[in-house]
């Protein structure tokens, strides 16, 4: 993977990305540190949306629990976790039957 500044990137975008070998995932960074990646787009669009889709949910995932951990907060179990995911599918059906009403 290649970083390229943010700066150097803003100003000579294209000549920046053709340093850069065919495939490659490009890593933009700003002066507080990472900020973006460029990632090549390479046969089956809708499946590497979803890819990426998915990266960018565990990457959020997990600034969440270090935000939670920051914080001291308790940890929360599988099962209240379980509960809660319940909890708010019954709460969507009940809307989705209130509307088909």
């Amino acid at each position: 993977m290649r970083q390229v500044s943010l700066r150097e990137f803003r100003t000579r975008g294209a000549k920046a990305l053709k340093a850069v070998p065919r495939g490659e995932t490009v890593l933009l960074a700003g002066q507080q540190g990472p900020a973006y990646f460029l990632v090549p787009v390479m046969g089956d669009i809708a499946a590497e949306e979803l890819e990426l889709r998915r990266a960018m949910a565990k990457s959020s995932l997990r600034e969440q629990w270090r935000q939670i951990a920051e914080a001291g907060l308790p940890e929360i179990t599988d099962e209240e976790i379980e509960q809660e995911i319940d909890a708010v599918r019954t709460a969507r059906l009940a809307r989705q039957k209130r509307r088909k009403n």
